[in-house]
């Protein structure tokens, strides 16, 4: 038999093509969105029109007006958007309907208060596309306190540091309302939220269907002098909290409903153990309601096990639902292709 001698690959020659490389591609070539929720922004969306024009020039804005009260719709025609109008009032409602709505290869979600960098928008979608994830964060970085109070700054940091542990993530800033995202992830998105828990919803979703995150630090400013802010630390945390407590019984019904049994079992103990001493020595159980009260919050601790064991199952199956619905949808475009 004839042997063949295959040659050896060198630094030269790799044994792979080594043709000319599809030339990279850029942004310009992308369909683009900026959405922006607004509500009484009169003061300020004019300038993230045209800062976010400037940044990226090929994109098209889209700003949605929630029930504004002054002149932001008006403005924000006249600046050169694409307006339109969600009833239901809400950030959350007007996330829902604006990605339900708006087709594009990249979406760049911010707010209308002009304390975002637009400038870093290419430099986020620029991310996106090479490390092709779903989600870059705009991560705040702010100079001055009054741009970003303590108030909103404990409650972040508590939150986004809750949300770290329940569901294993690295995020420093959960909150960031300055997000860039891929179709693939805008359109597998449910969008449940009302309000100003939607980032959190947002995050969680990408984590559970195992979509890449990626955080990069962005300048953040204050509010132009006229414009207020509409977040309220102590109402919005609340309604944040709550959120999340909903997400992880969804999300991690075994820890959850395991958390509420091993609870019940320990009342169980410390109501029912003085008596069963009791009864080792004398014989009587002498206290009954007691007694059964232990033996009811016992009965309530094996139920709420074995109602975690069933739900854990479900929420597997629907995770699993979710992220083929992602996978089933196009990706951001691979800056490589033609």
């Amino acid at each position: 038999m004839t042997s063949i001698d295959t040659p050896t690959p060198t630094a030269q020659s790799p044994g792979v093509d080594t043709g000319p490389k599809t030339p990279r591609r850029s942004i310009d070539d992308l369909t683009i969105a900026v959405v922006v929720p607004c509500y009484n922004e009169e003061v300020t969306v004019a300038k993230v029109i045209a800062d976010f024009k400037a940044a990226l020039p090929t994109c098209t804005v889209h700003v949605y007006d929630n029930n504004s009260t002054d002149k932001t719709a008006e403005v924000a025609r006249e600046a050169g958007a694409i307006v339109r109008h969600e009833r239901q009032q809400g950030k959350g409602n007007v996330v829902r309907r604006m990605f339900a709505n708006v087709s594009a290869d990249v979406y760049v979600m911010v707010d209308g208060d002009a304390t975002y960098d637009a400038s870093a928008a290419p430099a986020l979608i620029e991310t996106l596309i090479a490390g092709e994830h779903d989600m870059i964060v705009g991560a705040r970085r702010h100079e001055n306190a009054a741009a970003y109070r303590m108030g909103h700054q404990f409650g972040n940091r508590a939150l986004t540091g809750l949300v770290a542990t329940i569901f294993r993530t690295d995020l420093d800033d959960m909150l960031s309302g300055y997000r860039v995202m891929s179709r693939r992830f805008v359109k597998s998105f449910p969008a449940l939220s009302s309000g100003f828990e939607i980032e959190t919803e947002l995050t969680v979703h990408a984590l559970e269907i195992g979509a890449s995150i990626e955080e990069v630090p962005t300048h953040y400013s204050e509010r132009p002098p006229g414009s207020q802010s509409k977040l309220h630390s102590i109402r919005d945390g609340i309604r944040i909290v709550r959120l999340i407590g909903r997400l992880v019984r969804d999300e991690r019904p075994m820890e959850f409903f395991g958390l509420c049994a091993g609870v019940l079992a320990l009342a169980s103990v410390v109501l029912g153990l003085p008596v069963v001493l009791e009864y080792f020595e004398t014989g009587l159980v002498l206290r009954q309601p007691t007694w059964i009260a232990a033996v009811t919050l016992l009965g309530g601790a094996f139920l709420s096990f074995a109602c975690g064991l069933i739900l854990d199952g479900v929420a597997r199956s629907r995770q699993e639902t979710r992220r083929l619905t992602y996978l089933g949808l196009d990706p951001c475009p691979n800056p490589y292709e033609k």
